[in-house]
């Protein structure tokens, strides 16, 4: 008996991939109480970062990933 083995579909593009990392934009600051146009502060994401729900911690160290990218 033979198998067929799927492949996985590989990204078209390897210089876009950030643009999938963020499934739901917006979804952190509403969960940290912060307005829209106000921005999250270095101390609720460090906060964030060590709450109990894994999803949180997730978004959160993607946050903080996202803004030492953003200042080089």
């Amino acid at each position: 008996m033979s198998r067929k083995i799927s492949k996985t579909k590989k990204p078209k593009s390897k210089k876009n991939w950030i643009q999938g990392a963020v499934k739901r934009p917006g979804a952190l600051r509403k969960k940290l109480g912060v307005k829209k146009g106000k921005k999250i502060t270095t101390a609720q994401l460090n906060k964030a970062a060590k709450s109990k729900n894994p999803r949180t911690r997730k978004q959160a160290n993607l946050a903080k990933t996202f803004k030492k990218m953003r200042k080089t």
